[in-house]
């Protein structure tokens, strides 16, 4: 990879950040799809050079934009993720966008508010409902969160191409090992304070789950209500946020090379959603959750009332792995090692997501 190029999502368009592979100087572009809110984009690990993002206009609504030429252009596809007309449920926004296995090259996957997942095997060109997931006995759980109640998380599993899993807020985390026909709930160990029962079958708030790329069933996930990891696929998890100053936050990164090294970043309760004590501390495990150490080099220290969402981390997998993210206030940050990190933009509209992929 002789380049890292940043997919930058905000709620005034898209912004291309660019770097060699030394990650010192960026370069900002953008940005693209004016005027709209970018709740996620990304360019397709299969070509490298197509890629779509999922946008959000007050008065146009929902559409989806694709790229041909690795993020430099962006073209509105006629189609989009719809309900059925006879469920009179129009779809508020697309949250997350994900590429299909390799053997399905022009598969895309779609997760959207209200909650639903959509897959398209044109490359975006036309969407089908997946009903399978509503119709899970479990379906009754779901609930509206505080940002309502989408589909947010969708994630491939390296060694089983038919492996899909999905994650809801509040709805919890789904497996399919047939490429979405069925599902089984994987929350065992998930706790859910804020219902009746705390250790439901589903109902859970999820706010990000990451599958590690080259290790299969290897999960983490950042809830409402802790930090967890699962090493069988999500048949059991284990709650991993006795090091950490909260149980609550948005993101999620997982270094590509090492399934035991990740980063979040905790905030506040439920009720303040800013990072806790004011102070913008990133943290890093080196042993799957074991313990977290804060690394805050170049990060302000004091005053820092600022929310990362839960799009708005992404890594790169190089040596050393960079990682970056982006804050509701504008503010983009990168770092060469995810020890010590750079401000590369601010004063940016506020970043809804952060994706990384290589550049030419």
């Amino acid at each position: 990879m002789s380049r890292v190029q940043l997919l930058v999502g905000t709620r005034k368009g898209l912004f291309l950040a660019r770097s060699d592979e030394s990650r010192q100087r960026w370069s900002i572009e953008g940005p693209s799809i004016e005027g709209y809110e970018i709740y996620h984009a990304l360019l397709d690990p299969r070509t490298g050079r197509t890629g779509w993002a999922a946008a959000r206009h007050e008065v146009w609504g929902t559409h989806i934009y694709r790229t041909d030429d690795g993020g430099r252009n962006w073209t509105p596809l006629s189609a989009r993720p719809a309900y059925p007309r006879e469920l009179e449920r129009e779809v508020h926004a697309v949250w997350h966008l994900a590429p299909g296995s390799p053997g399905r090259p022009a598969r895309v996957w779609a997760g959207v508010e209200p909650a639903g997942l959509f897959v398209s095997d044109d490359s975006g060109d036309s969407w089908q409902w997946v009903e399978s997931l509503e119709r899970h006995p479990t379906h009754g759980a779901w609930q509206p969160a505080k940002g309502g109640l989408a589909l947010h998380s969708i994630q491939a599993d390296p060694a089983h191409a038919a492996r899909l899993y999905v994650a809801l807020s509040a709805g919890g985390c789904y497996r399919s090992e047939d490429e979405g026909e069925s599902w089984t709930a994987i929350n065992r160990g998930v706790r859910a304070d804020f219902l009746p029962e705390p250790d439901p079958e589903a109902g859970q708030c999820v706010h990000s789950l990451r599958a590690h790329p080259f290790m299969s069933g290897r999960l983490y996930q950042q809830n409402h209500c802790g930090t967890y990891r699962s090493d069988d696929a999500g048949d059991s998890w284990s709650e991993i946020t006795s090091d950490l100053p909260s149980d609550f936050g948005y993101v999620v990164g997982l270094d590509p090379r090492d399934p035991d090294r990740a980063w979040v970043i905790p905030e506040e309760s439920s009720h303040m959603r800013t990072t806790c004590q004011a102070r913008l501390r990133v943290y890093e495990t080196v042993d799957a959750g074991s313990s977290w150490t804060p690394r805050t080099g170049g990060l302000p220290q004091q005053h820092a009332y600022v929310t990362v969402l839960r799009e708005a981390l992404a890594t790169d997998g190089l040596d050393p792995c960079g990682v970056y993210f982006g804050t509701a206030t504008g503010h983009l940050y990168a770092s060469r090692d995810g020890e010590r990190w750079d401000l590369v933009a601010s004063h940016l509209p506020k970043i809804l997501s952060v994706t990384a992929s290589p550049s030419d």
